[in-house]
Parts: structure tokens; sequence; C-alpha cells
């Protein structure tokens, strides 16, 4: 597969995502920040089907890039209400597009690395404000950024389920994987200004870049 037909499907796959995270806002009723993370979960799995769409990470950093660009535009002005936060100080979805980027560059040759180092920004930091939202009781502030125990739990289920997977399923990784969500989590709960997306991601690629081979 050429890498511009790869980036056509990834392009298209994307704006798929986002209408279907307007669909939910407008005919659904679901607010922003749940539409939100409907999109981050949704973009981030794309990582799994990356690796047969290009043969090199090059085009996938150059596509970030970009969509940095697009996405701090919208931030600014609000093109796409499914991806708008409530947070303005919040530029998560400006560093996603970086954190992904990075994960390609460093584990291009290593699939399941690359996709294990983007699942706990995916699904952990994707669950943790929806679960922390309706469930959460116990809530705690750290550098002006309030979040719950429950949600925190909630991150590290999803991250270690999800790196479990994306490194085989097996029994050998399921020590990695709950340690790395275990690390994640922590790392978000004192990441303020949606820095997460960017902090997470450093802290998973430096895990799997030391624990495995």
């Amino acid at each position: 597969m050429t890498n511009l037909l790869g980036f056509l499907l990834t392009l298209l796959y994307i704006v798929a995502v986002i209408g279907i995270g307007e669909g939910l806002r407008r005919w659904r009723g679901f607010g922003p920040d749940f539409t939100r993370k409907v999109v981050h979960i949704g973009v981030g799995m794309v990582m799994w089907i990356i690796p047969a769409l290009f043969d090199n990470s090059y085009p996938i950093v150059i596509a970030c890039i970009g969509f940095m660009g697009i996405n701090f535009l919208d931030w600014k002005y609000g093109f796409f209400a499914a991806m708008t936060s409530s947070d303005r100080s919040n530029l998560g979805t400006v560093w996603f597009p970086l954190a992904c980027a990075a994960a390609a560059l460093i584990f291009w040759g290593q699939p399941p690395l690359m996709v294990a180092a983007i699942m706990p920004l995916t699904w952990g930091d994707g669950l943790a404000p929806v679960i922390g939202r309706k469930y959460g009781k116990r809530k705690y502030t750290i550098f002006g950024s309030t979040r719950t125990l429950e949600g925190s739990l909630a991150f590290w289920g999803a991250a270690s389920l999800w790196v479990w997977l994306a490194l085989g399923g097996g029994a050998g990784v399921v020590g990695i994987a709950l340690t790395l969500g275990l690390i994640t989590a922590l790392i978000e709960a004192v990441s303020p200004w949606g820095l997460d997306n960017l902090t997470v991601t450093a802290a998973a690629i430096l895990v799997l870049a030391t624990a495995l081979p």
C-alpha cells in the first residue's frame, strides 16, 4: 500500500470518528466532555492499523504535525463542538498527535510497542474523566487539577488491559501491563493543563523501551 493511500484512509477514518462524535452530540444529546473522549479513544485506536497503512514512520510524523495545526485552530476557534473542552486552558487535543508521532518514530519497527505506548493515553485518559464524572465520589486536587480516585482507578484498569492486549495478551506481559498502567495513571494524576497527553505517553515509551527488548 502506498503512503498516499494510507494517509487518505487514515484521514477518512479520523473524519468518520469526528462525525460520530458530532452525531452523538447533536442527535443523542451527549455533552462535549463526553463526545470529546469518544473522539479521543477513536482516534487513538487508529494506531492499531497504522503499520499496515504505511511503509515508514515519516508520513505519520508529517501527518501528526498537520493535525496539531488543525487541532490548535479548532481549540482556538471551536470548529468541532464534539472536540471542545470545557477547560479552555487544556491543549490536550493539540498534544495528542505529537504523542502519536513520538510513539511511531521511536517504535516503528516494533508495532506492539508502538500501539502499547499510546493505549494508556487512548483508553486510560479517555475513560478516566467519564467514569470520574459519573461515579467519582473521592476527589483530590493536584496542581490545580481536580480528579477522582474512581477515575484514576479506571485509568489504571483500562490502560493495563489495552497495553496487555497490544503486547499480545499473554501471561508473560501481565506484569508489565499492570505496572505501565499504574505508572501512567500516577503520571496523569499530577499532570496539569492537558500536558498528560505528553507526559503519559513519554512515561509509557520510557517504560516499554527499558522493560522490553
